[in-house]
């Protein structure tokens, strides 16, 4: 998908500072309640509202602060919103993120195959992986292949915001946004370790320690970690990593609460994941279009925060989460384009070398007042955030040796290949918003609004001749949101909504050297939840219209020095669809979620030979379904567990001239589990577990933007966990 391809910033409320307010919170009298409280997540304690933590039982989300920046309900959210819970993280063992999300509505996660150096995925038909994917309500830049990695052990779940929402959150895209939410410390002791063994001679071993530092102090922590050396299904491709998380919890008092959350990982891929792509048959081959010998990718990355609550009064809370990231890639690459023209044996390629660079730094700051006018009661939020983003990108290309396709080890020894261009970005975003939420009897409605001012300063340098091209850029715009929600006497809860997103575009195109223009889009909403009374259960169905303009697409390129697939910029799409889930956790020990999701995402101003076409790589049908089952605890076979699951992928076209198809699909994962506490209580804690994702190892063709790559094919992976 991706073209192969430090600064210091202090950010501060002005007149409040968070030692300000922590002196605060130790004199305001104790045993207060917080605001929205402590949420219990399956007998864990996790962090009330701010980050987004999702109050689950089991597979069902009930609420999150996802969807408005304060805990609300989901069914009085007027989008739609849905949740990855901690049980299904557990149950599906999930090794990416794109593993993590294959089974939301709406969600494409294998339009460009095999690929484990990016999340790469789109929602309701528009790419996400810039815009839309946060942590912790935090937003998470990307520019040109400078996109953080997620671990999914990482993770206490996914709360998932689909539709424009820059109303709250400001940049970021018209798919939605996937909020990435860390694990955090638990008030309740938590230790296990695990050890894997899976496919493609993958070794990892992982722990994950939390409670409280010592009986007399109100201080938690968490540390979570993990070790991998793996080899992949194609060659070339490694998966290592090494991944630590610390985090630590001060709760002085039931209104005062500040958690620190940090991370580093180190992974280490390949350049490209490519198979190469016939221009005369039209087919992709099964020949991997890279070059083993030059294929490297090590990414290291890095990140520390803080998130600060502290009720003021009955009234009134404040709270400050801030973030500052940094990542650092180094990549070459090269991928074969078109037969050699005197041998045909030989297939030309191309090759590049990559280094880049970004530091992000995000701090937001709400006020919350709950309060009542006459009948109606309203908690309404205003807030503050800032955004900074450095990037630094430097890039080289050239040549490789043909790929002989009578050799089956592909390597071709390629020479360094030096830089030859310089890209260095600065972006500050500054977002003021305002939100109220007003509850009237049974009915909902949440208004919103928010400005946002853009700056952006591009150098792009010449390396050989030294030429600097300077780029300033300015950008503001007024993004905004209307809803309503109303609970019958039934339990069913219909909604519409309308809201706008405003995404400012960090990086460059390469063909032009310009700075991208911010991407707009609009949505109208209508659907229907229904939280089944007496059942663990939620159904929920969504209809919706999407316009968005100035979208960022990756499309192969002419340029001198040969093609490559590198950001452009479109015109006007507009997606149409509905979709439809279900979640639900029983007291039979039977988990499930299901989903359809129908999308026909159209361009309706674009480049010639493409107006009125299908987006390319949005099929029109998606569904999945999963489910787990866990025996009577009574029963012969107690202990053990069962899980299946399927998803599937209709047709979609493989470029926007819509000249080929990628056909339909689907894919079965399964898994078992043995609670080995069923034969003995003096083995309480350990439990083995496997799964299997593309269980029947189907690994068909997939284009996007003309760039082809294969399905990733089945992977079988067993873990012995135990837990004290």
């Amino acid at each position: 998908m991706h073209k192969p391809s430090r600064t210091m910033f202090r950010l501060a409320l002005a007149g409040t500072s968070l030692l300000t307010l922590a002196s605060l919170a130790l004199a305001q009298d104790e045993g207060t309640t917080t605001a929205g409280g402590a949420t219990v997540l399956e007998d864990i304690v996790v962090n009330g509202g701010s980050g987004g933590v999702i109050t689950a039982d089991g597979y069902v989300g009930k609420s999150s602060a996802t969807g408005a920046k304060v805990d609300t309900p989901f069914i009085q959210t007027p989008q739609s919103i849905s949740s990855v819970t901690q049980q299904q993280l557990e149950d599906r063992n999930p090794q990416t993120l794109l593993d993590t999300l294959a089974y939301t509505p709406g969600t494409r996660v294998g339009g460009y195959g095999f690929d484990p150096r990016f999340d790469s995925f789109t929602v309701r038909g528009f790419d996400v992986t810039y815009t839309g994917v946060f942590r912790d309500n935090l937003r998470q830049p990307g520019a040109g292949s400078s996109l953080f990695k997620t671990e999914p052990y990482g993770l206490e779940g996914v709360s998932i915001l689909r539709g424009p929402s820059s109303a709250l959150y400001g940049a970021s895209g018209a798919g939605g946004l996937y909020n990435l939410i860390s694990k955090r410390p638990t008030e309740e002791a938590l230790r296990e370790i695990q050890l894997q063994y899976g496919s493609h001679d993958r070794y990892q071993g992982q722990f994950d320690l939390s409670g409280p530092i010592n009986e007399e102090d109100p201080v938690y922590y968490r540390l979570t970690g993990l070790l991998r050396s793996a080899d992949t299904e194609q060659v070339g491709v490694p998966d290592d990593r090494a991944y630590i998380a610390p985090a630590f919890t001060w709760k002085p008092d039931e209104d005062t609460r500040l958690t620190i959350l940090g991370e580093y990982s180190r992974t280490k891929t390949g350049g490209t994941a490519a198979y190469y792509y016939d221009p005369i048959t039209g087919k992709v081959s099964d020949f991997f279009a890279g070059n083993p010998t030059f294929n490297d990718s090590v990414q290291n990355q890095g990140r520390i925060g803080y998130e600060f609550e502290h009720r003021l009064n009955e009234v009134f809370t404040f709270r400050q989460n801030a973030r500052a990231s940094w990542l650092n890639i180094d990549a070459d690459w090269a991928f074969a384009y078109q037969p050699n023209a005197a041998d045909p044996t030989l297939l030309d390629s191309s090759a590049g070398s990559f280094e880049e660079w970004m530091n992000t730094y995000t701090i937001d700051n709400q006020l919350e007042a709950k309060f009542e006018t006459g009948a109606l009661e309203h908690t309404l939020l205003t807030g503050i955030d800032f955004t900074k983003v450095y990037w630094k990108s430097l890039n080289g290309y050239g040549v490789t040796p043909p790929l002989d396709t009578t050799d089956p080890t592909r390597g071709r020894p390629t020479d360094p290949i030096g830089f030859q261009t310089k890209s260095v970005q600065d972006q500050f975003i500054t977002g003021l918003y305002l939100q109220d939420q007003i509850r009237y009897d049974a009915l909902t409605f949440t208004l919103g609004g928010r400005y946002d001012w853009v700056s952006t300063d591009t150098d792009n340098t010449d390396l050989a001749s030294g030429a600097l091209d300077t780029i300033k850029q300015s950008d503001r715009a007024f993004t905004w949101r209307a809803g309503v929600t109303y609970e019958t006497e039934w339990g069913i809860t219909p909604y519409a909504s309308y809201s706008t997103a405003f995404s400012p575009n960090a990086g460059v195109n390469m063909a032009t050297g310009n700075p991208f223009k911010p991407t707009e889009s609009e949505q109208q909403e209508v659907g229907v939840k229904y939280l089944l009374p007496d059942s663990n259960t939620l159904l929920t169905a969504a209809l919706f219209n999407i316009d968005q303009t100035n979208g960022l697409y990756y499309e192969v390129v002419d340029l001198p020095t040969g093609p490559a697939n590198i950001q452009v910029q479109r015109g006007k799409l507009r997606s149409r669809g509905l979709e439809l889930e279900a979640s639900t956790s029983l007291d039979n020990g039977l988990s499930l979620i299901a989903s359809y999701t129908y999308t026909q995402a159209k361009i309706i101003d674009g480049p010639a030979g493409t107006v009125n076409n299908d987006v390319s790589s949005v099929p029109r049908h998606m569904a999945s379904l999963w489910a787990h089952y866990t025996m009577p605890e009574d029963g012969a076979l107690a202990g053990l567990g069962f899980g299946a699951g399927v998803r599937f992928t209709g047709e979609s076209y493989g470029d926007d001239a819509n000249s080929m198809k990628n056909k339909a699909r689907a894919f079965v994962d399964a898994s078992i589990d043995y609670d080995f506490a069923a034969i003995d209580k003096d083995f309480a804690g350990l439990k083995l577990q496997v799964n299997a994702t593309n269980l029947f190892d189907r690994q068909d063709a997939v284009c996007s933007a003309g760039f082809c790559y294969r399905d990733q094919g089945r992977t079988i992976i067993g873990s012995l966990k135990y837990s004290w």
